[in-house]
């Protein structure tokens, strides 16, 4: 099953949590087998918020919430359960002085999936 991580900024986190953090390279290792993709984020500023209302396309600069968290990053796991992929989501570093979001991928042919 794929698993994806948001990697989230938390604006509230304690610097002693963000000091006991693991390192990134040796996550990144200690991952590997599970990691399909994952990658950085470039900042809110640089985002654009696409809506069609009306049938006319809308643009905005920046998120559309306002929001002090924000997501710097994803990666994409491939793992037997969910208790893996939360396992290997608690071990990354942004997970102490951040917040990591796990979710499923929504099988695509799979009519139960929608029950």
């Amino acid at each position: 099953m794929r698993y994806i991580m948001f990697v989230c900024v938390d604006p509230d986190h304690s610097a002693e949590d963000a000091a006991a953090a693991p390192d990134i390279d040796d996550w990144l290792v200690a991952v590997e087998p599970n990691r399909v993709i994952g990658e950085r984020l470039r900042p809110p500023a640089d985002a654009r918020t696409v809506r069609v209302r009306g049938g006319e396309r809308l643009v905005t600069d920046g998120p559309y919430t306002e929001s002090k968290e924000w997501i710097a990053g994803f990666d994409v796991l491939e793992c037997d359960t969910i208790d893996q992929a939360l396992d290997l989501a608690a071990a990354h570093p942004m997970a102490f002085g951040g917040r990591i979001e796990v979710r499923a991928f929504w099988p695509g042919d799979d009519a139960e999936a929608e029950a």
